[in-house]
């Protein structure tokens, strides 16, 4: 389990520098947090998604594994860029909130749910 997060982990931090990338060029550009944190989120999950499913969890990547990988962890995006924009957070705030969570929950659903390691 250990490797397999380590894995996890270093496709992350790429994950999470073009997620943070796209993220201040979209708010640099006015787009609302929410939407921003989204879009964001979409860009850098198609990359999360294929590294992880080919070099993490050695599986195959499917269309219905990519849909439900990106629908759970789009919700939690827009959910933290929502709730970042109702109580007026600090996009930075915003950025580092949801990276640790989104490691620790994409994880959990990844390894559990969509790529379902067979024990």
């Amino acid at each position: 389990m250990l490797k397999l997060f380590s894995r996890f982990l270093s496709v992350g931090i790429i994950n999470t520098l073009i997620h943070w990338m796209v993220f201040a060029a979209l708010y640099s550009m006015s787009i609302r947090q929410w939407l921003a944190n989204l879009l964001a989120f979409i860009v850098a999950v198609t990359f999360s998604f294929f590294a992880n499913a080919r070099w993490t969890f050695k599986a195959e990547a499917t269309t219905f594994r990519y849909v439900i990988f990106v629908a759970f962890m789009g919700m939690m995006a827009a959910g933290i860029g929502s709730f970042a924009d109702h109580t007026h957070i600090n996009p930075i705030i915003t950025l580092i909130s949801f990276s640790i969570i989104s490691l620790i929950f994409g994880f959990i659903y990844s390894n559990f749910i969509v790529f379902k390691v067979k024990k």
